[in-house]
């Protein structure tokens, strides 16, 4: 068996003087709340593996997939979403299994699944994410899991429609063993209406959730909704390594996300950066550049060498 190939850290290029970098995909410190830790915080007696997710942010976490139709009888909590992800495909797929991505794609992600042993085979996107020709051709190749983004996707900025998402369904209609892992990191800054394929009655799916693209980049917390069997697998791996999301932690992201004045920033952010979105597509334009971006923080712009890009 080949070892998992070593994943050296991306250097972001330093942009020259007078030149503004876009490609970072960090949200704008101005458009993101003032975050509420506890005022105190007591001594713990002992660990929390037997009570790892405060119930209030719990509550939280169901009803925030639940606005969006979601199914929320199974949720949890991890250190972020690739920390999710990984965990997801690592008790799922044995080293030398296929996962289906979408190309292009989460740069991040693309690291990480050879790095975990698995190979990739890349799906084709557009403006309303995965099409579903290619999804059918990566499945026809043995794909086991399929992680995409339904809104936001990073980097073309597609998203799902109703359509889109049926068509999608269908592919995968027969594939009922197929674990589907959707990455909606920035559902409430998106600017796109949920069209998730976890409402779709699948047997084996999951979507996880984060906070760092409205709340904070340094609340390293993940919401995730799935079915049992997936529920069990994750928690079982969480509690053999990590145990527990910091409780401290929790309760800064149950405190911001309950926080009103927090809300309305976050509302904010969603308006602006779709007002942002649209005036750079335009300005591209005006350049003879076609860019795309229908969705989230995100645009594509052609280049001529995308390698170095």
């Amino acid at each position: 068996m080949a070892q998992a190939p070593a994943v050296g850290t991306r250097r972001p290029p330093k942009a020259p003087q007078g030149v503004r970098d876009l490609a970072g995909g960090h949200p704008d410190p101005e458009l993101l709340p003032v975050l509420l830790p506890p005022a105190r915080v007591e001594p713990v007696n002992g660990s929390h593996r037997g009570s790892p997710r405060l119930a209030g942010l719990e509550e939280r976490a169901r009803e925030w997939f639940a606005r969006d139709g979601v199914p929320d009888s199974g949720v949890t909590f991890a250190h972020g979403a690739l920390d999710c992800m990984a965990r997801l495909l690592s008790v799922e797929l044995k080293p030398g299994d296929t996962v289906a991505v979408e190309d292009p794609g989460f740069h991040h992600l693309l690291d990480l699944v050879p790095a975990l042993g698995l190979r990739m085979a890349p799906v084709a996107v557009d403006d309303e994410g995965i099409r579903p020709e290619a999804l059918r051709g990566a499945l026809r190749a043995g794909a086991r899991a399929l992680v995409c983004s339904p809104r936001g996707q990073n980097p073309v900025g597609g998203h799902f429609t109703a359509e889109r998402r049926d068509a999608l369904l269908d592919a995968l209609a027969g594939h009922p063993d197929v674990l589907v892992v959707e990455d909606d990191h920035n559902a409430d800054i998106a600017g796109a209406a949920p069209h998730s394929l976890a409402t779709g009655g699948l047997p084996r799916w999951a979507q996880v959730r984060t906070v760092s693209k409205h709340l904070s980049v340094d609340l390293r917390w993940a919401a995730l909704a799935c079915d049992a069997t997936t529920l069990a697998r994750h928690e079982g791996r969480m509690l053999l390594t990590s145990g527990w999301v910091s409780h401290v932690l929790q309760e800064t992201v149950e405190r911001t996300m309950a926080d009103p004045a927090a809300r309305e920033v976050v509302r904010r952010a969603e308006r602006v950066y779709g007002e942002r979105r649209a005036a750079l597509i335009r300005e591209l334009a005006g350049h003879g550049i076609a860019a795309r971006g229908a969705s989230g923080m995100n645009v594509w712009v052609p280049v001529r060498d995308e390698s170095a890009a």
